[in-house]
């Protein structure tokens, strides 16, 4: 009887043990976000800004110098990110749409493809919108079904706005020039708490595979950190931009759209340098909250077997071309930092010159950990990237804004950026990143490019459909009559 029971425990015995050895195999994932966090970073080469932390990720990982947002604004941007498609499909726009109840109710997102694969999919703090400052505390315009937990830290950061120096008054919040160089310390700050929230779910998982996502809130404004971090940038070092005289003659007037009044939100330079100094200092904070992050994961003994991605929702103006902020389709809004350590990817420290796109990293994500994501999906694998650098790649980045009533759309290979303003009724930009990274020299009227911009053209179109020049408003009121 017991010989008999014995050889019956066996099999069951040896696939318990296979499956606890293939869920122990599969890696976790650690999804950093940062918002509204431009390339001002050691690692991407700036010469001032101090990111130790986000430098050491990208010494043990690849570097992406040349990835783009799919809409340089949070909610659209993060909209796209987590389900892999393309803003044209979720037809998020603004700040106030909810895929899940509206345009995409039975979509599967990122962190949902890894729940359905056993996985732990936790969220602390901002990765779907939030209303930043106004709904910190709260879930913002979370998407629930993403997550089996879902936590909203709130720091004195939020409790201490009315501290805060204002260069814009007549600005919501949100969208201002203000500052703060707070009393207090690094962990009574909602990012602070982030961080702290993050590493307690590493340890209570770590024997399960999880999928956790770190959503910090800065450098997005009001600029608030601890004074000590203010410190690091005086003021005498903060400069603005030199641009060429006259060269905005040039430029569609949509292309300046985002900033208004233009130049510099009608403030003048020396409160532009001021707040742009306390946009530095928030990066070095959160930087610093990210170092407890990856000092958690060694201390762990989880960093071998997680895949680590830090990423920010879209680039940032600090007054190139008169803007600050972001909804251009300049390089400087549409750009994005984006570093990945995957196990068992080359050697760390690599830099990819490649064109890529935040809507890459649902399906890279899944071919990293083994996983099958939707058919539908927009984006492509960053693996062979991450394997090598230097890999054969054609794929072209896309960003596209709304200007009222209009989109602008833009597409960036490794070379050119080429946007088209109301399918180009309302002025076409062609620029040679070879030659002119700053985008200052507008080539898109020049017979000696025109067999350039016909390409191009043709990259953009390829991209969007007909249908899906058609503003918003104008699709409800066609779908009504």
């Amino acid at each position: 009887m017991k010989r008999h029971l014995f050889r019956t425990l066996i099999p069951l015995l040896c696939l318990i043990a296979a499956f606890t050895a293939d869920a122990t195999a599969r890696p976790n994932v650690l999804f950093i976000a940062v918002d509204d966090m431009n390339n001002a970073l050691g690692c991407y080469g700036h010469p001032l800004v101090k990111s130790p932390n986000i430098d050491r990720l990208a010494a043990r990982g690849t570097r992406f110098d040349r990835a783009y947002c799919q809409f340089p604004l949070c909610s659209p941007s993060r909209a796209s990110l987590m389900t892999g498609l393309r803003p044209s499909t979720t037809q998020v726009f603004d700040l106030q749409k909810d895929f899940r109840k509206t345009s995409l109710p039975d979509v599967v997102t990122l962190p949902q493809m890894f729940m359905k694969n056993g996985y732990f999919a936790a969220r602390v703090g901002k990765i779907y919108h939030y209303g930043n400052p106004g709904q910190i505390g709260t879930p913002g315009l979370d998407d629930p079904a993403s997550w089996n937990v879902a936590l909203n830290p709130r720091g004195r950061d939020k409790d201490e706005e009315a501290k805060l120096i204002n260069h814009t008054p007549k600005r919501g919040l949100g969208s201002s020039l203000s500052f703060l160089a707070a009393d207090g310390t690094d962990e009574e700050q909602t990012d602070g708490k982030v961080a702290a929230e993050v590493i307690k779910l590493m340890e209570a998982k770590r024997d399960q595979p999880f999928f956790i996502a770190a959503g910090f809130y800065r450098p997005h404004c009001p600029y608030i950190a601890p004074k000590k971090y203010f410190d690091l940038y005086p003021l005498e070092k903060i400069t603005l931009p030199k641009e060429p005289r006259d060269y905005l003659a040039a430029v569609p007037k949509p292309a300046l759209g985002s900033t208004q009044p233009w130049p510099l939100f009608g403030v003048s330079e020396t409160q532009t340098r001021v707040a742009i100094r306390a946009y530095y200092a928030t990066i070095t904070f959160v930087d610093a909250q990210i170092g407890k992050l990856l000092n958690a994961l060694d201390r762990l003994k989880l960093a071998e077997n997680t895949i680590i991605v830090f990423w920010s929702d879209h680039g940032y103006h600090v007054g190139e071309h008169g803007l600050l902020m972001k909804q251009s389709l300049f390089e400087e809004s549409a750009r994005v930092p984006l570093i990945i350590a995957a196990p068992g990817q080359k050697a760390g420290g690599q830099r990819s010159v490649r064109t890529v796109e935040l809507v890459d990293l649902y399906p890279t994500l899944a071919d990293l950990s083994g996983l099958t994501p939707p058919k539908n999906l927009h984006g492509a694998s960053l693996r062979p990237l991450l394997d090598d650098a230097t890999a054969a790649w054609s794929k072209p980045a896309h960003t596209q804004v709304w200007r009222g009533g209009f989109p602008g759309y833009s597409v960036r290979t490794e070379r050119w950026r080429y946007t088209e303003w109301d399918l180009g009724k309302q002025g076409v930009e062609l620029y040679d990143h070879e030659t002119d990274p700053r985008e200052f020299t507008n080539l898109a009227s020049d017979p000696k490019h025109a067999a350039t911009v016909k390409e191009m053209k043709s990259l953009l179109q390829k991209n969007w459909p007909t249908d899906s020049w058609t503003p918003p408003a104008k699709k409800a009121e066609k779908k009504k009559n």
